[in-house]
């Protein structure tokens, strides 16, 4: 695959064979962000488990400390008070099943993460073939099935993501953009990792932080060491 100059440039930096500390990690991968639009900073980590098993998934959320740096536009799915209370919260859209056939028919995904409270699942459901392949569906592991309207909706604005494997045991996850300083950027990562850390399940066996990269939205991955999780 050709590769731009910026990109080559960028890749000199990075020493492949090499695993850094976090720190030197975050450093670079601010140096390699050189495109014109501030970059997105992931993290994917591969964990040694095996999620087709039920007892190894591992999925949830955690609220990282300095955002995404992203506007997420919020959906909630609530009636009667509960709609008013998520209105209130700064919810980008409410509403119940008028909303079925916009989404289903209309073809409108103009928002990020959806919330429903636990008596609209059965309206929710109906849209299990749109919102599952594209990661909306709301769950309460990820605290976007709850009655508490207001917190999930104050924690999604404030820059709460979901974590979850991916068919190869690998999870994708945003940790802020390159602007961010390098003392924003490793509390994000370093919250990110408790949270997966903690998330274990007790049926893991062996090294549960198989590898670690750090990656902006245009440059080279840079493996952090996985053994400082260990």
């Amino acid at each position: 695959m050709k590769r731009g100059k910026k990109y080559t440039e960028a890749a000199k930096l990075v020493d492949r064979a090499a695993q850094y500390d976090v720190e030197d990690a975050i450093d670079l991968v601010k140096k390699t962000a050189v495109a014109k639009f501030d970059e997105t900073v992931e993290a994917h980590i591969r964990l040694g488990v095996d999620g087709r098993h039920a007892d190894q998934q591992v999925r949830g959320a955690v609220v990282l400390p300095h955002g995404t740096g992203k506007t997420v536009r919020v959906l909630v799915f609530a009636k009667g008070d509960k709609a008013t209370e998520a209105e209130a919260a700064g919810a980008d859209y409410v509403g119940a099943e008028e909303l079925i056939p916009k989404i289903q028919n209309d073809g409108w995904f103009e928002f990020d993460v959806v919330v429903a409270t636990p008596d609209m699942m059965g309206v929710v459901g109906r849209l299990g073939r749109v919102l599952g392949p594209k990661g909306l569906m709301p769950n309460p592991k990820a605290g976007t099935v709850t009655m508490d309207v207001t917190k999930a909706v104050n924690d999604i604005k404030a820059g709460k993501i979901e974590y979850r494997l991916d068919k190869a045991n690998i999870i994708h996850c945003p940790v802020g953009k390159a602007s961010f300083t390098e003392e924003q950027l490793a509390d994000n990562f370093n919250t990110l990792m408790d949270a997966i850390i903690k998330a274990k399940p007790s049926s893991a066996k062996g090294q549960y932080v198989r590898s670690v990269t750090l990656t902006n939205t245009m440059g080279p991955g840079i493996r952090v060491n996985p053994l400082k999780f260990a």
